[in-house]
């Protein structure tokens, strides 16, 4: 990394280290500024007033927040990876057949539901789907446009993770007369799984923070409950901030997890890097 870094870049002298800290100074007090304005300008609105934060402690309102928002929130997402995980592992290892007929309409599924906006794919689900089936429409809607794109992006994952295996692992199986379903599933998943962890966890993240689009269909979750709670008393500044609080936590523990799982099993490696562009060579590479 150092050898890369003398070679790219000249090392700073010290009127260069001087201008960068300046520099650094700087963007310091400019964003403590712009922090300053905005809880300025949110008191003057008289967003900090109690009547407007009184309802967000209220027990009955806590307890809203928690179960029928956080809980239907981290449900969804639950549900939503599970299904991820295996639409994923179909589709990613469909991408590795042999068989072209195989191959390619895994991978026009893959790229199709990569390439979709997860927000209209959503909105299509609920109104080809969910629109007459009430709250449970809009919660299996949200559930399946998650699933679809995120199992999508985790196919490219573990399609990168069985290939990031070194092939030699594969010619020796085959050597010692193993078939091709016996090479995935007791050579190459197993060795990949340590390093997609990582890359699946932080995908978890992904599709925690996107329930929060179903917003657009009325599904039940955070963003319902607090839009319940700032139409009755007015205070949609204090509620959205206190939903945003929520999911950062929330994110916050499954990135520590992330982290842990990264440390604890994968060691150094980095996870795996899948852009969130679709492949178009990936029908013909796969």
């Amino acid at each position: 990394m150092s050898t890369q870094a003398s070679v790219l870049f000249d090392a700073p002298g010290p009127k260069a280290e001087a201008r960068h800290r300046l520099y650094s100074v700087l963007v310091l007090v400019g964003l403590a500024g712009l922090l300053a304005f905005m809880l300025w300008r949110l008191w003057a609105e008289n967003q900090f007033t109690e009547a407007k934060w009184e309802p967000l402690v209220t027990p009955r309102y806590v307890e809203a927040l928690l179960l029928d928002g956080l809980l239907t929130t981290l449900q969804m997402a639950a549900l939503s990876v599970l299904f991820a995980v295996v639409f994923g592992l179909v589709f990613g290892i469909g991408k590795l057949s042999d068989h072209g007929v195989v191959r390619w309409p895994c991978w026009a599924v893959v790229e199709f539901f990569r390439a979709v906006p997860v927000l209209l794919l959503m909105i299509l689900i609920f109104f080809s789907y969910g629109i007459d089936r009430g709250a449970s429409g809009a919660y299996w809607s949200v559930v399946f446009a998650l699933t679809l794109y995120n199992g999508s992006v985790l196919a490219e994952v573990f399609r990168a993770g069985i290939q990031a295996v070194p092939r030699g692992q594969s010619e020796a199986a085959y050597a010692i007369g193993m078939r091709k379903s016996q090479v995935m599933m007791q050579i190459l998943l197993p060795q990949a799984v340590k390093i997609m962890l990582p890359a699946i966890i932080s995908q978890m993240v992904v599709a925690l923070k996107d329930t929060s689009l179903g917003f657009a269909v009325a599904a039940p979750g955070l963003t319902q409950v607090g839009e319940a709670i700032y139409l009755q008393f007015g205070n949609q500044i204090p509620t959205v901030m206190v939903v945003a609080a929520f999911y950062i936590g929330a994110n916050l523990v499954l990135t520590a997890l992330a982290t842990w799982v990264q440390k604890r099993f994968v060691g150094e490696k980095e996870p795996l890097a899948v852009s969130g562009v679709g492949n178009m060579a990936g029908g013909a590479s796969a």
